[in-house]
């Protein structure tokens, strides 16, 4: 599981052990995600996922500590945010490096070791790769490109009994607290009030306990061996897939 130090990422490798899941987080941030692992019953390597070695040589070190691969959860991604016209081509390609290049490399590292007995790639898109997202030009082609790689190799790899799809979610994390927090109060009660009509199912982001972890673990079990190149919202009806 990438992205396992922070975030939804997070949530899964506290939530996954104690489910009967052997789990080992991949994170750039060794310190943290090193921490949130030992307090899960989790394993962790450090890993860079724009970096090819890196990717390579993490997803082999995981499979050997789990004594095999069943399930790749690629989580990890950046979401910086700049009106389209004056994004710098420096965050252009770190967004596209990390969000679409990482997908592309773990997915492939993870094909090794599933090829031969199958299993189950679930990668992280967003509502941004499906119709935009203002001043997230960046982000949202990244995701976009997240959304056709997954549909592609579903296809491509179902004759190796390898499902691949993604999720959309839309979960309150300490990300979002973060971005709450310099917002003044009107700009604040703006914001709410935007949220309380943009997402259907009460007005706000979901919760990662009670509305993101279930859906991930049935995503990844026997339950969604006949679902494939899929983009699946976890976001309280605000995307609403056709």
């Amino acid at each position: 599981m990438t992205g396992g130090a922070s975030g939804m990422g997070e949530s899964l490798v506290r939530a996954f052990p104690s489910l009967g899941a052997k789990v080992v987080a991949l994170d750039f941030q060794s310190e943290r995600g090193l921490a949130v692992a030992e307090d899960s019953g989790a394993g962790f390597v450090k890993c860079d996922v724009s970096d090819e070695v890196s990717v390579s040589d993490s997803v082999d070190a995981a499979t050997d500590l789990l004594g095999g691969l069943d399930v790749l959860v690629h989580a990890a991604g950046i979401a910086p945010g700049s009106p389209a016209e004056s994004t710098p081509l420096e965050m252009w390609a770190k967004t596209l490096e990390v969000n679409a290049t990482g997908t592309f490399l773990t997915n492939k590292a993870a094909f090794t070791h599933l090829k031969d007995n199958g299993g189950r790639i679930l990668n992280f898109a967003s509502a941004a790769g499906v119709r935009g997202l203002e001043n997230k030009a960046a982000y949202s082609a990244s995701k976009g490109a997240v959304v056709a790689w997954t549909r592609t190799v579903a296809q491509e790899w179902a004759r190796y009994n390898i499902t691949v799809n993604a999720i959309a979610p839309a979960i309150w994390t300490p990300m979002y607290d973060a971005t709450r927090t310099p917002m003044t109060p009107e700009q604040l009660t703006a914001h709410d009030a935007h949220m309380s009509t943009a997402v259907p199912l009460g007005g706000r982001l979901g919760d990662a306990e009670k509305d993101f972890v279930p859906v991930l673990v049935f995503l990844s079990g026997p339950g969604a061996r006949f679902m494939t190149g899929q983009v699946f919202p976890i976001d309280g009806g605000t995307l609403m897939m056709r």
